[in-house]
């Protein structure tokens, strides 16, 4: 088995651009924990949290739980300028962009960092850090629908 593309590390800062929050059409998939951490920052229930905020999404043989988007495809909690529940956010986006898909090869990081104006830039995550964002991803999975 190879080495990893990113064993030296990756860099990556993000400039609050908000391209991965707004205007295309995508999923956030939540799990458990994310859910729970929005109901306590929002101070709601869990029901009225996905009747309010979340949509069911059938990928074929499962469904996923996500947030909704506004008609204009910005997140549901893009506001004024950012995230309006950024300290609830969830994995998907603390762990951005270190995702699976986008660290599979050196080919995937560049193609992401095309519509990303962070990555290659800013300061350097050590391999450690990257596969800490994924094994938490794989850990917490992502709620059914």
């Amino acid at each position: 088995m190879g080495e990893v593309f990113y064993a030296k590390g990756l860099q990556f800062e993000c400039t609050r651009c908000s391209r991965c929050c707004r205007h295309s059409p995508g999923y956030v998939f939540l799990s458990a924990k994310d859910i729970d951490r929005f109901t306590r920052a929002l101070r709601i229930g869990r029901e009225e949290f996905l009747r309010t905020y979340c949509r069911k999404v059938s990928l074929g043989i499962a469904e996923r739980i996500s947030l909704k988007e506004k008609p204009n495809y910005d997140c549901i909690f893009w506001k004024d300028g950012g995230c309006s529940v950024y300290e609830a956010r969830p994995l998907q986006c603390r762990a951005y962009p270190f995702w699976s898909a986008n660290v599979a090869s050196a080919e995937a990081w560049e193609e992401q960092g095309r519509q990303c104006p962070g990555i290659n830039r800013g300061p350097l995550h050590d391999r450690g850090e990257i596969e800490d964002w994924l094994r938490k991803r794989r850990e917490e999975g992502f709620l059914s629908g």
